[in-house]
């Protein structure tokens, strides 16, 4: 599998010693409905995961509670032998249930358990990036974080993980995990909607630590939706080129992983991704989460 030279939105960023190109791709929408069984389109799945190497993207997120299994079997079967510039983040921390649940597993056991999971489904000897997945389906959850991320430590340390992240987690909960080990990334709910790791962000970015946002245009109120498609109207854009575009142009260390099961669409999203935005459009579209 080779990847063809591509200009993306935003460059590259770099994760501890990997390279990435700062527009990615997450694989969540690849497994069925509500992020269960297998995709409608199998083939239509192995199209888009190959449109993300054509397009020069060397970024995938993925989970193997995606499915479960289902999305770590799609990018292996689309994409291994991997090329050197492709980088596959996975979480671990939560499972699927028969109800489409994601209850918790953080114990060590259920980490080891994940890991080498993530590693056999992917057809890996090492995992460039494993983020543990904090807090619930419902958020955020404050307190200590140190068991489960000196288990992802100890792994790293056998040689099975490359670089370690937290996902979902509070300010607070990025510094004990600093204090155990370094990280490379953090993944968190944020967009122009909700701002609540502005400073985090900042933070991070002095530090060199990526950011990565999901759902860009998750949670937004009607009134702040009616706001950014008033936006997107007058730049003839579609409202999630206008979210991508700013949350580019919000900081450096920010690491865009949109999901789709559409090759269409996902060139639409690099393409979209690339708006100019005046400084005009910047104080204006920062007034909707303000």
């Amino acid at each position: 599998m080779s990847t063809r030279t591509t200009t993306l939105p935003g460059g590259t960023w770099t994760m501890g010693d990997l390279t990435v190109t700062r527009f990615g791709y997450g694989a969540m929408q690849l497994a069925g409905p509500g992020v269960m069984g297998p995709p409608a389109d199998h083939d239509g799945a192995l199209a888009v995961l190959r449109e993300v190497a054509d397009l020069g993207i060397t970024h995938i997120d993925t989970a193997d509670a995606y499915g479960p299994a289902v999305t770590n079997q799609l990018i292996r079967e689309a994409l291994h032998p991997y090329p050197d510039s492709l980088h596959i983040a996975t979480k671990v921390g939560a499972v699927r249930d028969e109800q489409g649940g994601w209850p918790v597993a953080r114990k060590p056991e259920d980490l080891r358990r994940a890991v080498h999971a993530n590693l056999e489904r992917l057809g890996l000897d090492a995992l460039d990036v494993v983020n543990l997945r904090l807090g619930s389906a419902v958020g955020r959850e404050a307190g200590s974080i140190a068991e489960p991320f000196e288990a992802l430590v100890e792994l790293r340390q056998q040689g099975l993980i490359r670089h370690l992240g937290v996902s979902n987690a509070t300010a607070e909960q990025v510094a004990e995990a600093q204090e155990i080990a370094p990280i490379v990334c953090v993944q968190n709910h944020y967009n122009l909607a909700h701002r609540e790791d502005d400073e985090l962000i900042d933070q991070l970015a002095e530090q060199g630590v990526a950011y990565v946002p999901y759902f860009p245009l998750g949670g937004f109120s009607p009134l702040q939706s009616s706001a950014l498609s008033a936006v997107a109207t007058r730049l003839g854009a579609t409202p999630m080129s206008v979210a991508l575009a700013w949350l580019l142009r919000r900081s450096p260390n920010i690491l865009l992983i949109p999901g789709t099961s559409s090759a269409a669409h996902l060139r639409e999203n690099v393409a979209g991704a690339g708006l100019p935005l005046s400084d005009e459009d910047v104080a204006e579209l920062d007034a909707i989460g303000r």
